[in-house]
């Protein structure tokens, strides 16, 4: 919307060279102005925004999940959590990471439980679980948490 002060604006810089592109930048200006306050306005009822959401580069903000009800915690060496939930259909197991969830299917296995996806494996032998990785163990020793 254009007011009498820009009117004047835009009617004085035209006379002079390049005043039109000028009177257009100032014109500009404003309407980003209007636009940032706009946005301002509309993000300060959010409470969960912040600029820092908004950077890439901060540090990352530590969320818990909520672990599944059909899911066994098991408690390993460090004090570290492993979630898996057991599939009944087709017997196979989930392991639950905070940042990811993948599947592992049922393989042979000479004692207990074993599943796998060709890089992860998961073996269960009695009260014990253990999972490697790429033919690291990441997580040893691992008993059933207490509810």
């Amino acid at each position: 919307m254009i007011d009498a002060s820009m009117a004047r604006d835009h009617a004085a810089r035209s006379a002079m060279p390049g005043g039109t592109i000028i009177a257009r930048m100032n014109s500009m200006k404003r309407v980003s102005l209007g636009a940032g306050a706009v946005l301002a306005a509309s993000l300060a009822g959010c409470s969960s925004f912040g600029v820092d959401s908004l950077n890439p580069w901060s540090d990352p903000v530590e969320r818990s999940r909520v672990v599944p009800a059909d899911a066994t915690v098991y408690v390993c060496d460090s004090d570290r959590r492993l979630v898996v939930r057991y599939l009944s259909n087709p017997g196979a197991a989930m392991i639950v990471f905070m940042e990811r969830e993948f599947r592992l299917d049922p393989a042979p296995s000479t004692a207990g439980a074993r599943y796998t996806n060709g890089v992860t494996t998961l073996q269960s032998t009695g009260d014990m679980v253990s999972l490697d990785e790429a033919g690291t163990t990441t997580y040893s020793n691992c008993r059933k948490a207490a509810n």
